[in-house]
């Protein structure tokens, strides 16, 4: 018959061999998920990085080609005002390209507005961060 001040814990055998306790297994795996986890971060730290500089990159070159585009969009205007003036002037020519743009300019707007009226921001994360006190509250009455 066995008390409880004769109670010995249970060891398990080592790597070697030798018996270590659950308390310096518990230590070991603590140990190793924390290295673990110390690599994930160290993983995702480095991809976070190559991801931002292909980001750059790529961004940079989406700006040059935006600027190509405005200018070629400046050019194409330009002829379309000198050769609509050879008909009907180069003042009323000037007033149709700047209409033609207005036109644009004005859809353009109302079809962003109207998008960006449809973002509904983050509804998901909002859903779930509002569970978060009801359940603390559901775990503190049990």
């Amino acid at each position: 018959m066995s008390t409880a001040s004769s109670y010995q814990p249970q060891e398990a055998p080592d790597h070697d061999g030798s018996l270590s306790s659950v308390g310096q297994l518990l230590g070991e795996i603590s140990k190793d998920i924390s290295t673990l986890m110390r690599q994930e971060v160290e993983l995702a730290k480095t991809e976070v990085r190559e991801s931002v500089s292909q980001a750059g990159k790529a961004g940079s070159k989406v700006g040059g080609a935006a600027v190509a585009g405005h200018l070629a969009l400046l050019f194409v205007s330009v002829a379309l005002w000198w050769g609509l003036g050879n008909n009907i002037g180069r003042g009323w020519s000037a007033l149709v390209v700047a209409l033609i743009w207005a036109i644009v300019a004005v859809v353009l707007a109302t079809v962003g507005r109207s998008q960006l009226q449809a973002v509904s921001g983050l509804p998901k994360t909002t859903e779930t961060v509002k569970k978060i006190p009801q359940t603390f509250k559901e775990l503190d009455s049990r």
